[in-house]
């Protein structure tokens, strides 16, 4: 009586719930002392204290032993709480192996839709997770399990049931198209470049715009040098040129003084200075 599954369980894939583990595992997992001890006369709402002292996750390990996390699983199977408990398992961010232990569960019972839909937020959660195997504990994080979760057909040593491919459920399910965290990452990124370089772009121009504004104002200034330069010039060289005919027409008055002089002396007849 107490390996049964609860009376009134609905069928999951056309069998037992608890028929989703293989039947070697689960005698095992009847046989050990974990499941004799622990699991015995649990419920959705005490299995939670159970679930919280969990240190790892796995199958089996050693002389084919199973875990306390995979008898935790089958014992879920065994009880079929309702779908609201296990969402809660869920959400609740405190407690990872208890997380663990619900993602698990709903990809093994819940449809492929919801699958997706409540297993992929989980891809953001990067927390590490202690793996328990026949080689020994090894470390993965919990966003990589939900991974193996949605790609693999074997995880911790039970082969899960068969999901439909994501791309078939957009088309055929209307399952949204998967937003991706790092799509948008490059995104905001991307957007952030271009604001920078329209920023840059913005500055060269205003750049540009001073120097060629600077470059027109000294222009002016030289041509306004250059033009007043000139009409300095041109005033030096008027105020220069009088004083040359000045010295010009005083330097030639003693010489034409004396011409004036010979020729009147040249005109003064002999006859006259003696009639004189």
């Amino acid at each position: 009586m107490a390996n049964t599954t609860v009376r009134g369980a609905v069928q999951i894939h056309g069998a037992n719930p608890q028929f989703l583990v293989e039947k070697i595992i689960r005698t095992r997992i009847w046989e050990s002392n974990y499941w004799k001890e622990h699991c015995f006369a649990l419920t959705a709402e005490t299995l939670i204290d159970k679930a919280i002292e969990l240190k790892y996750i796995g199958g089996v390990y050693g002389n084919q032993r199973p875990t306390e996390f995979i008898s935790l699983l089958l014992k879920l199977l065994q009880i079929q709480p309702e779908k609201e408990i296990l969402v809660e398992y869920l959400l609740v961010d405190e407690f990872k192996y208890l997380r663990a232990l619900a993602a698990m569960y709903i990809r093994m019972t819940f449809r492929p839709v919801e699958v997706f839909e409540l297993l992929e937020p989980l891809l953001k959660d990067f927390r590490k997770l202690r793996v328990r195997s026949m080689a020994g504990y090894t470390l993965t994080y919990m966003d990589e399990f939900v991974d193996q979760l949605l790609t693999e057909e074997r995880v911790c040593d039970i082969i899960l049931p068969r999901l439909t491919k994501r791309e078939v459920l957009e088309e055929t399910e209307g399952l949204a198209p998967r937003s991706s965290a790092l799509l948008k990452a490059m995104e905001q990124s991307g957007s952030e470049d271009e604001g920078q370089a329209r920023e840059r772009k913005r500055r060269s121009s205003s750049r540009s715009s001073r120097s060629r504004s600077s470059s027109r104002v000294s222009g002016a200034g030289s041509v306004r040098r250059s033009r007043s330069a000139s009409g300095s010039d041109r005033g030096r060289y008027v105020s220069r040129s009088p004083s040359r005919s000045r010295s010009r027409s005083r330097g030639s008055s003693p010489t034409g003084s004396a011409a004036r002089y010979r020729s009147r002396s040249r005109d003064i007849s002999p006859d006259r200075m003696q009639e004189d």
